[in-house]
């Protein structure tokens, strides 16, 4: 029985189950990975510049290593175009496992990186090359595991079922976090000896669990379907092209046609492509900065490091409810409404964040990040369907991935380094802080009201 045709056959109730089945693997592979991911960033902002880069004025260290963090942003669209081109040609489910066997690997590998007392700088162009390969596999995974929940839902849920893919990100970002901040307890030399890189090995246990979940799910329906109707009409052409062939030659039929290449497919609407990385930057921008330069600059004004660290997981518990929030109330509302209206509450929260973040009150910092990140969730929740949506079943993996991590890499790859570097010719003023992150936010607000509502979209279309 074919993709949709099965799906069909089922009950509502049990095609629910099944999207719930779907969406759990989703959400448990995102949160891993993303662990995996944001990981490096903690660990950017309060060891990697004492560990690969000491001998250096603190925050140009800070720059150095927030380098070493936008290389894995850099490498995300090469993610994406690689694991879309072959999900949409071979399937979801595959590309994912693959995906998730290179993030484990790179990130226990970056756990056993030598230290620059021991490597020297070789020590952290290893750290490059292995966040290299971290930003692949994340460019490959997101696509994979937002198409499967997308595609596996009803319509009127699917912002609600994607949202569960983003809010991987702060699970992820909560464990890390956590388990980050519990090895920062032990005292300084120990922590920056050994036990930062103990949250790094944790990687391969979790690979193993993410792997055992992502055998056991189905491929997607409507990208089963989508194969076996392209398939139908290519049998036809080749039917009628060779009778053509055979009345005006006497020879056989031509030789079969191939599916054109699904980058091609997207490069065909860059129009497409482009309004979704802009309209998706800023959200990165504000992401990234409250887990990096938001944390080295509460550190910086006083607060104890495990403390931030933990005000930062706490709120990032908080927030995985708001991003699924966030997805639901754009089944109703529409993705742009919600996602204009978190861009504009953001700007209007900067100034007095940082004024939080500055207190050197552990509770006050935990509010600005609370905050911070139920306001980002307005945007962060649609995001998912937002993009995925604006693209046909047979390239929606590369398109939805390309123009994700595209919008990754504006927003988030440099923004740490940028903001560090701001705030450090500024004198130390977050004024200029706040100004770049207001325009990069109008920028999207632009490019978000520019592109079409996506939310009424028929995913089982085939075309580009």
């Amino acid at each position: 029985m074919s993709g949709l045709t099965q799906l069909q056959a089922m009950g509502t109730a049990e095609r629910r189950k099944e999207a719930r089945t779907v969406i759990a693997s989703s959400y448990l592979g995102s949160t891993i990975e993303y662990y995996d991911f944001l990981l490096y960033a903690t660990a950017a902002a309060v060891v990697f510049p004492k560990v690969f880069f000491s001998g250096m004025d603190d925050w140009v260290g800070v720059v150095a290593a927030y380098g070493t963090f936008a290389a894995g942003y850099v490498a995300r669209p090469l993610g994406g175009i690689i694991f879309g081109h072959f999900g949409d040609k071979l399937g979801r489910k595959g590309m994912l496992i693959v995906s998730m066997l290179v993030m484990g690997v790179a990130s226990t590998l970056i756990g056993l990186v030598p230290d620059a007392s021991v490597a020297g700088p070789w020590g952290a162009v290893m750290l490059v090359i292995l966040r290299v390969f971290q930003g692949i596999a994340v460019g490959g995974e997101w696509g994979g595991a937002a198409l499967m929940a997308l595609e596996h839902s009803e319509s009127g849920r699917r912002g609600f079922a994607a949202s569960f893919v983003n809010a991987g990100a702060p699970t992820g970002a909560v464990l890390g976090t956590f388990i980050m901040g519990a090895f920062s307890s032990l005292p300084n030399d120990q922590f920056l000896a050994w036990g930062w890189r103990v949250p790094f090995l944790l990687s391969f246990v979790l690979l193993g669990v993410g792997m055992f979940v992502r055998l056991k799910v189905s491929e997607s329906p409507i990208f089963k379907a989508a194969l076996e109707q392209e398939k139908r009409e290519q049998e036809k052409r080749e039917q009628a092209e060779g009778a053509q062939a055979a009345v005006a030659t006497g020879t056989g039929g031509t030789a079969p046609a191939r599916r054109e290449i699904p980058l091609l497919q997207v490069l065909r609407r860059p129009k497409t492509l482009i309004f979704t990385m802009l309209a998706g930057a800023a959200g990165f921008a504000l992401q990234v900065v409250l887990a990096t330069f938001a944390v080295t600059f509460a550190v910086s004004k006083g607060a104890d490091r495990q403390g931030v660290l933990y005000a930062y997981a706490a709120a990032s518990l908080v927030s995985i409810v708001f991003v699924v929030l966030g997805g639901r109330l754009s089944d109703k509302l529409g993705r742009r409404p919600v996602m204009v209206g978190g861009l504009v509450v953001f700007i209007a929260y900067l100034v007095p964040m940082f004024q939080l973040l500055s207190s050197n009150n552990i509770m006050l910092i935990f509010v600005a990040f609370a905050v911070g990140l139920m306001i980002h969730s307005m945007l962060f929740g649609p995001l998912a369907a937002f993009v995925s949506e604006q693209f046909g079943t047979t390239s929606r993996y590369t398109g939805a991935s390309l123009g994700y991590q595209l919008a990754t890499l504006l927003g988030a790859g440099f923004t740490p380094g940028i903001v560090a570097q701001i705030f450090k010719d500024s004198g130390q003023n977050t004024g200029s802080v706040v100004w770049y992150l207001a325009i990069m936010s109008v920028v999207s607000i632009v490019f978000i009201l520019l592109t079409r509502e996506p939310k009424n979209n028929d995913l089982e279309t085939v075309q580009a």
